[in-house]
């Protein structure tokens, strides 16, 4: 509506528009409708909040752990909020179908999902010992998979749709599969091979750094998520 109102005013004559400006400053019905965006909000956003929030927090607790001589519990919520932030993910997706659903929800959820099942386990790698030079290149690679997968299927959803408006397959590991990740590192933190040194497959010297070979499975699975593999939707 806003942009509505610039536009109007860009086309109108000069003279009318000098003419309606000082009548339109001291007249209060003519102001612009202030935050339209959060009049759209639906419920189903509200739950992909839920999950952005998760994957948030999951971070902060992540710095925390770091912070405060790693003081177990903030690990072991960080662990907790990424499968809650999944279930958020599934969810959403049922509310939207039942409620109203904004024209932004797709995206939002697409940036949630980013924040849960990217940034998130990525961070939790390097938390719990992935901080080589090679380590943290692989876990940004990670990340930039799972935004150019999330970004491949905005594109695509449309086109490869059926008649019913359904995705049939998803082109490419769906970004949520990162869970497989955590998993396999809350095994590792309970088996206290966690660390530096203690990781799971040992350390590596490679100039100008060190590198855990750990981390080829976040490269592995980012690899997947870019791929051209097709994987049914249920």
């Amino acid at each position: 509506m806003a942009y509505d109102l610039r536009s109007r005013k860009k086309n109108e004559d000069p003279k009318e528009s000098k003419g309606k400006g000082t009548v339109c400053e001291n007249d209060n019905d003519a102001e612009e409708p202030k935050l339209p965006h959060l009049r759209e909000i639906g419920m189903a956003d509200v739950v992909t909040m839920g999950n952005a929030m998760c994957g948030t927090a999951s971070i902060f607790l992540c710095l925390n752990y770091l912070e405060n001589d790693y003081y177990e519990k903030y690990l072991r919520l960080s662990f907790v909020l990424l499968p809650l932030g999944l279930f958020f993910d599934v969810i959403d997706g049922w509310v939207a179908r039942k409620r109203y659903s904004s024209p932004f929800g797709g995206d939002l959820d697409s940036l949630a999902d980013l924040i849960s099942f990217g940034v998130a386990p990525a961070c939790l790698g390097f938390t719990l010992g992935l901080r080589g030079i090679w380590d943290s290149a692989i876990l940004i690679i990670f990340v930039l998979c799972g935004l150019s997968r999330l970004a491949r299927y905005n594109v695509t959803a449309d086109l490869i749709s059926n008649e019913k408006g359904k995705v049939p397959y998803y082109e490419g590991l769906p970004i949520p599969s990162s869970l497989i990740l955590v998993f396999i590192l809350f095994l590792a933190y309970m088996s206290e091979a966690i660390g530096n040194d203690k990781i799971w497959g040992g350390k590596m010297e490679i100039y100008p750094g060190h590198f855990h070979p750990f981390s080829l499975l976040y490269l592995f699975v980012g690899l997947l998520m870019v791929s051209l593999i097709r994987i049914p939707k249920p």
